[in-house]
């Protein structure tokens, strides 16, 4: 009887957090990204396949909707930053994760889907990029979340899924360098309930 009870104060307890912050509502979210990009190659015969990661920050919105499974729109803006040897690669874009959650034990879940990524501006050590190979591509998120009353904090990975190329003319028109721009980072966002 006693271990019955225990059990239940425990499930009780677990729901009362569960509950915290459950149901639908709109929201604000910021945060750091750690991130780097693809492949770096020069038409005069460099190639870099690993670039340096760099801590960059996104700002956006939220809507979701739903309890225990959820659906969560982020319209979020990025700035992220990837180094190659001496060359620093800066990117601006909006991200629009469309997540599907599920509130597993307490506070804590799981998430994952498909981000849709549109590229605002890149440059190359201040060269703006000379032409893009598409305008919008796709990544995925998956991480975990963490939400007590109005805050949230969710840890994610996101990869993009598709060659995003720039093509960038450096050293006095002489050299034209290709970046495939798909990120890989880990996110670290903190999210408020309105």
């Amino acid at each position: 009887m006693k271990n019955l009870l225990i059990m239940l104060c425990i499930i009780l307890g677990s729901q009362h957090f569960s509950f915290a912050q459950q149901g639908s509502g709109f929201g604000i979210k910021g945060g750091l990204n750690y991130s780097s990009n693809g492949n770096y190659s020069s038409s005069l015969g460099e190639f870099i396949a690993e670039p340096e990661s760099h801590t960059g920050f996104h700002l956006g919105v939220f809507g979701k909707f739903g309890s225990s499974i959820y659906l969560k729109f982020e319209p979020t803006y990025t700035q992220t930053h990837s180094s190659y040897n001496t060359s620093d690669f800066k990117t601006k874009k909006v991200d629009v994760p469309a997540l599907i959650g599920v509130q597993l034990i307490g506070p804590f879940g799981i998430f994952a889907g498909p981000a849709l990524q549109y590229i605002i501006e890149s440059e190359l050590d201040g060269i703006a990029a000379e032409a893009r190979s598409e305008d919008i591509t796709t990544g995925l998120n998956f991480g975990i979340a963490f939400n007590f009353k109005t805050i949230g904090v969710d840890l994610r990975y996101e990869r993009g899924l598709e060659d995003y190329e720039f093509d960038f003319i450096t050293n006095n028109d002489l050299d034209v360098v290709t970046i495939d721009s798909r990120p890989e980072q880990l996110i670290l966002s903190v999210s408020i309930q309105l």
